[in-house]
Order: C-alpha cells, then sequence, then structure tokens
C-alpha cells in the first residue's frame, strides 16, 4: 500500500468542478448511464488493444461489468474487468477536467479500427456527473497494460483537491465506488438502480450484471439490440415483439422500416407506423420523436429533431454511431449531421408509404383512415418533399360510387379527359353536400371529374399544393372555373333583371352574373379567387386574422324555372323573391339564411 498524496486538479479550479457537477446534467440519474458507457469503453479498449498484442487476448474471455448497491452503507460500485489505468493515467484523465482517455484513444487509432470501436463518450466530463450524487467517489482501478504495476486508487470528494495512492488490487480493471450524499440516498435501491440500467444500457456490446444482497447475480441486458441485426436473420414476429416491447402498444405495427447507413453518417434506424394512433396524435406539443440511442447506449427518449411535424405518429429507434450532443449528451445540437439524418429518413418513410399506396391498397387504406388527416399536413411543412406527399394524398370524387372510395391525385389525372388541363375539387362539410353542390352541376355533365374535399383542412391543404404534376388545382366554388360551357348571350331582359337583383343586393354581394355552370340549381354564391371559402376562414380567423364581411358573386340560372318568374315580378314581390333565391343559395353552401322562418314561409308560397 502506499502512502496517500493530495493533489489538485490540474487543469481548472473549484469553480469549474462546481459547473460541470451542477449545471451541465438537468437530470441526476444520467451519471448511472456515463459511469456504465466508460466501463464498456474500457471493455473495448481491451479487446482492441488484444488484437495488436496476443498476450492481452488471455485478459478478454470474460469481459463484464457488474453493479452493487450496499443499501447499509449508502454507496454504489460499478466495476469492469477492462484496461485500467496507470497511476499516470489516472492523473490525466480523471485528474486533469475535460481531458477524455476514450478522445485520447481514439486520435491514436487509424482506419477501419476508429470506425468499429464502438467507443462511447469523447468529452472527458461524463465521469464528474457522478458528483451530482455523491459526496465521495473513490476509484480504484490496474492497468492490463502495466500488469507489474501496483493498482491505484483516487478518492475525492468534489472540490479542487484528490487524494492518489498505490494499493493492491489482482485483476486489471476499474472499479468506481459512489458514497451518496444525503439528498441522494434514494438512488441506494436495488430496484431502482436496475430500472436506470435497463433505462440506458440495455443493448451495450458486453454483459451488465447487477449483484444483490446475496452476491446473487443476474444479467441486465438479457434483450438484443434487435435493430443491430440482418433483417435477413430477423422474422416479422420479432419486429412485432420488439414494436410492442418499445412503444407498451399492444398491437402490431401496420408497417415497419429497418436499414442501415454507412459512410459519412453511419447510422441505423427502425421505424414503426402504429396501426393506431397515439391517443395524444393531434396534440403538436406532446411529447413524440424517436428513441435515440448513441453506440447502443440510450440518450434520450422523445428525440424530435429527426422527423417533421407532421410525421409525428412514427416510432422507433435511431443508433448512431456519433452525434453533435451537446457535452453532457441531454441535448442535440444545431448541426449539418443532423438535418441531413432527418432528411433522409422522412424520405423514408414517404417512400415506403407509397409503396404500400401502389403494392398494398388494402393496407394504404387503413393507414390513410388513420393518419390521412395529419399527413395534410405536410406540404405545408415540408417544400422539399411536396409532390412526394401530395401524391399520397386521397380524395373521393364525383365518378365514385360511395363515400369510403377514394382515389390518387395521380389516378385523377389518368382519368382526366384530353383536352382537360386543370384538376377540379370541391369543398363542403359533408360528403353529401359536396355530391349535390350546384358548382359542379355542369362539370359532371360534362364528365369531368371533381374531387370531393369534406375535411376541415382541405382547403388549406389545397392552397398549399396548388398545383401538381403540371396540372393547376382549381376550386369550383371560385370565379372563372375553366371547361364550362360557352359562354352565351345574356339578352336585355335577363339584363334588365340582373340590374335589378344587384340593385336590391348590393350591401351583400360584389357581383351578380348569369350562371354558366348551373343547370339544376336557381342559384349559387361564387367566392372571387382571392377570397378564402368558409373552410379556410375559419382556420385563419383561429389563427388571429380578420377579413371582414364576406361579400361574394351572386349568379343565377335564368333558364331554371323560379329565376324566370322574377320577368313577371315588380316591387316589394321582385325584392322579396330575390330574398328567397338568395337563401336558397346560401342553403347550398351549408349556409343558413338569416331569418329561417321567413325562408320556409316563402318555399311553402312559391311551391304552390
Amino acid at each position: 500500500m502506499g502512502k496517500s498524496r493530495t493533489r489538485t486538479f490540474q487543469t481548472e479550479t473549484k469553480q469549474l468542478l462546481k459547473l460541470m457537477i451542477h449545471s451541465l446534467y438537468s437530470n441526476k440519474e444520467i451519471f448511472i448511464r456515463e459511469l456504465v458507457s466508460n466501463a464498456s469503453d474500457a471493455l473495448d479498449k481491451l479487446r482492441f488493444k488484444s488484437v495488436e498484442d496476443k498476450s492481452l487476448a488471455k485478459l478478454t474471455k470474460d469481459l463484464q461489468i457488474n453493479v452493487k448497491v450496499f443499501k447499509e452503507e449508502n454507496k454504489i460500485s460499478i466495476s469492469d474487468n477492462g484496461i485500467g489505468m496507470s497511476e499516470d493515467e489516472v492523473i490525466a484523465n480523471i485528474g486533469t477536467i475535460a481531458r477524455s482517455g476514450t478522445a485520447n484513444f481514439l486520435e491514436n487509432m487509424t482506419g477501419d479500427k476508429q470506425k468499429d470501436s464502438n467507443l462511447i463518450g469523447q468529452f472527458g466530463v461524463g465521469f464528474y456527473s457522478v458528483f451530482m450524487v455523491a459526496e465521495k467517489v473513490e476509484v480504484i482501478t490496474k492497468s492490463a497494460l502495466h500488469p507489474d504495476q501496483d493498482g491505484t486508487s483516487w478518492e475525492s470528494n468534489g472540490e479542487e483537491k484528490y487524494k492518489i495512492k498505490s494499493v493492491e488490487k489482482d485483476t486489471n480493471g476499474t472499479e468506481i465506488i459512489i458514497y451518496l450524499n444525503e439528498d441522494n440516498k434514494d438512488f441506494c435501491d436495488n430496484g431502482r438502480v436496475k430500472f436506470l440500467l435497463e433505462k440506458y444500457s440495455q443493448y451495450i456490446n458486453f454483459p451488465l450484471n447487477i449483484i444483490n444482497d446475496d452476491n446473487e447475480s443476474s444479467k441486465i441486458n438479457e434483450a438484443e439490440a434487435l435493430w443491430l441485426k440482418s433483417k435477413r436473420s430477423i422474422k416479422d414476429q420479432e419486429y412485432k415483439d420488439f414494436y410492442k416491447f418499445i412503444s407498451f402498444d399492444q398491437n402490431d405495427p401496420l408497417e415497419w422500416i429497418h436499414n442501415k447507413v454507412e459512410g459519412k453518417n453511419e447510422y441505423t434506424n427502425l421505424l414503426y407506423i402504429p396501426s393506431k394512433p397515439p391517443f395524444d396524435l393531434w396534440n403538436r406539443e406532446s411529447p413524440r420523436g424517436l428513441k435515440l440511442y448513441v453506440q447502443r447506449v440510450f440518450i434520450m427518449d422523445d428525440a424530435s429533431n429527426f422527423l417533421p411535424l407532421y410525421l409525428r405518429f412514427i416510432r422507433g429507434i435511431l443508433d448512431t454511431n456519433d452525434l453533435p450532443l451537446n457535452v453532457s449528451r441531454e441535448i442535440l445540437q444545431n448541426h449539418s449531421m443532423v438535418d441531413s439524418i432527418k432528411k433522409a429518413i422522412t424520405k423514408r418513410t414517404l417512400d415506403t408509404l407509397k409503396k404500400l399506396q401502389e403494392n398494398f391498397p388494402d393496407k394504404y387504406k387503413e393507414f390513410w383512415n388513420e393518419y390521412g388527416l395529419v399527413l395534410k399536413e405536410g406540404p405545408a411543412e415540408d417544400f422539399e418533399n411536396k409532390e412526394l406527399i401530395s401524391s399520397l394524398m386521397m380524395f373521393n370524387s364525383s365518378n365514385l360510387n360511395s363515400v369510403d372510395e377514394a382515389l390518387s391525385l395521380d389516378e385523377y389525372i389518368k382519368n382526366m379527359k384530353s383536352d382537360q388541363e386543370e384538376i377540379f375539387f370541391c369543398v363542403a362539410d359533408t360528403y353529401e353536400a359536396a355530391i349535390n353542390s350546384p358548382h359542379i352541376e355542369k362539370l359532371k355533365s360534362n364528365g369531368i371529374e371533381v374531387l370531393l374535399l369534406t375535411d376541415r383542412i382541405d382547403e388549406w391543404l389545397m392552397t398549399n399544393i396548388y398545383e401538381y404534376k403540371g396540372k393547376q388545382l382549381v376550386n369550383v366554388a371560385k370565379e372563372e372555373v375553366s371547361k364550362e360551357s360557352e359562354t352565351s348571350e345574356v339578352n336585355d331582359k335577363d339584363k334588365d333583371i340582373i340590374e335589378k337583383i344587384m340593385k336590391h343586393l348590393s350591401n351583400r354581394v360584389s357581383d351578380v352574373v348569369v350562371s354558366k355552370r348551373l343547370i339544376d340549381s336557381a342559384s349559387c354564391l361564387i367566392l372571387p379567387q382571392s377570397e378564402p371559402g368558409a373552410q379556410l376562414r375559419k382556420i385563419l380567423e383561429a389563427s388571429g386574422q380578420d377579413f371582414g364581411e364576406s361579400k361574394p358573386i351572386f349568379e343565377v340560372n335564368t333558364n331554371h324555372k323560379l329565376v324566370k318568374k322574377l320577368k313577371d315580378m315588380k316591387g316589394k314581390q321582385f325584392n322579396s323573391f330575390v330574398d328567397f333565391l338568395y337563401d336558397y343559395a346560401l342553403i347550398a353552401e351549408g349556409g343558413s339564411p338569416k331569418d329561417p322562418s321567413k325562408y320556409l314561409r316563402q318555399l311553402d308560397k312559391y311551391l304552390k
């Protein structure tokens, strides 16, 4: 046993150490993750050194990490039989703040070894997280590279000094003994430590054991990192079981996406599309995202940086070799690597959905029924993938037989007439209102298909798509809809009627015109191109925008028997009947008259 010597931390002061201990980490339980990660690094270092130095091979036969809780003594021990440290290495790597032995080790490696090293933290500060919970920490270590040297004991209470001495230690490796402070005695619980080990370190490369009070050892990391296995070796049931394990969902997933990317950004992702949406799908602020691992070590539960908001229903795993985390590895930094991974994962998810749509229409219908509404947020959020997202949209149409049927924009284009240049759509509150809308009468009679949009965000959606594969999307409720019948001459008598209608409705409409789109209906209300429809108006007004009172264009079908009655009316009778025709059109738009009882009385009168 050597004589204990007191030394001062070499590079920084007591204030810096306190900063790292008390400000760097927000979550105290992180210390478990950091110490186990360091132990895993030590095992990896020994394994790789043994490739160069065959004399070390015998030390790699039973590499493991052991954790024991001493409840009565209020301490936790974390030990490994890895590469260990000499006294000089202890002073250099622990006694010098922010100097990482792992980082130094990596710098000395070249070629493929560096890629395959599976070494975890490189900031050199993870060890000091232990002082968030400890009043004293002791490190007992012996170097596998210097078997003839004594072991080394390092001891500190997190202040500006530490004690170091030579000790007897029979085996290589490192043991860290954490003496918990009064405020954190709750960590000295076997069940809690086991939970934290399972949470953060379940998938590390080496056996991780917890030892109970009776010195019985049980392995923590029984579960295999499924995402790191070859896809060919994984059965469908294994994918399904793993999904249930990570998501706590009792239902099988609808689909999964598993791939490994090599090159500049190396990562593996295993993504799932749940068969049923989470209960908080429409809460855009709720926790969401992927489980993030770095070298099999759990980092965070809801890494939202890697998926756009319109794909918030995706669940799964992302495991990277390296990421620009902040120094405490708790927060992702803004970095091109994060953006690059996000773009790749997003594109791969959309491509998978496209394949479902093309090859498995029944399965895609299941997906669309559950997630179609949230996917409709995509064109506004993701301009780069707008056309691909638009191709995934499904709509009912005037040519389909029921409300349960739907077609894509590509299918619509395939069905278009040879001289048709535009995609027509009609927005309404219900399917019945859309299919019976006066706006589509002439289009239907000419055999032109019209998309029927009834979701609350559909009009907003179309303002963000506005064009698809060179075809303009046209709202049939707006003025100047093309592909209608040829304009007909308006006779003098009709002109007179139009002028009189305009005079009476001047406070309610911006214009009165002879309709070229109506066949069976007497009148309809048309919006100017610049004015939002009722559906979009509600959304925009909810966001604080004020559009004032709408003044639509009033279209009348001069060939309709009701409109023809105006020719024989004058004065109050004429005006009253115009009010009736206006309310008639208003109801057809899903609105309601200011005086419903008056409208019904008029209806009874004019039906006689």
